[in-house]
């Protein structure tokens, strides 16, 4: 109830001064106790370690204590980045600017003072920071680590879709084909009508 962050059962197992095994069992025995007595509060596994946080059906009231009803969500932008980073990290500023369209200088800013993303190195060839998700995030998300993702492929357009409506695909459909055609017919018109068009 005093920390402030996940502990890992392997550090808890040392201050107790009991086996890692021991320790591990009781905390599960503990979550399912407190979940079969609806207590107003849940031991979760997160972010590879254990913390108390309050049931769901007593946040709302817990909200109204601890934060009288003002409440700092993310704006869509914040979401949109932290989600690239999540599922790109570790990844640079720029390229998260790639993928979304837009500069993301200030986004990232705000991430970071959230203490949601954190510096992760720098890219060797260009000496760009990287960039990757925090336990921070693990735990305000409610997972135990990043291979809990949601997979994206259900949300995400099919290529073909995709490369219709962009010119660059429409560019690419028009190359192959014409390689298609002068393959076909060995004619080498093609070649002529080729990568000026």
């Amino acid at each position: 109830m005093v920390v402030d962050e996940p502990v890992a059962e392997e550090r808890l197992a040392g201050v107790l001064e009991r086996p890692r095994a021991e320790v591990a069992a009781a905390l599960r025995e503990l979550s399912v106790e407190y979940t079969a007595q609806g207590r107003g509060f849940d031991l979760r596994l997160v972010a590879g370690g254990w913390r108390f946080y309050s049931r769901d059906t007593c946040s709302a009231a817990v909200d109204r204590f601890l934060l009288d009803g003002q409440q700092a969500r993310l704006s869509q932008a914040a979401l949109e980045t932290l989600a690239v980073v999540a599922y790109r990290q570790p990844v640079s500023r720029s390229r998260v600017s790639a993928v979304r369209g837009v500069n993301c200088d200030g986004v990232m800013r705000t991430l970071v003072q959230r203490g949601l993303v954190e510096e992760a190195g720098s890219e060797p060839e260009t000496g760009a920071i990287l960039y990757r998700t925090t336990n921070y995030f693990l735990e305000r998300m409610g997972l135990r680590g990043l291979d809990e993702l949601p997979e994206l492929a259900p949300f995400l357009p099919e290529v073909d879709d995709v490369e219709a409506e962009s010119l660059e695909g429409t560019m690419i459909a028009e190359a192959v084909a014409a390689a298609a055609a002068q393959a076909a017919d060995g004619s080498g018109e093609a070649d002529r009508a080729g990568p000026d068009r």
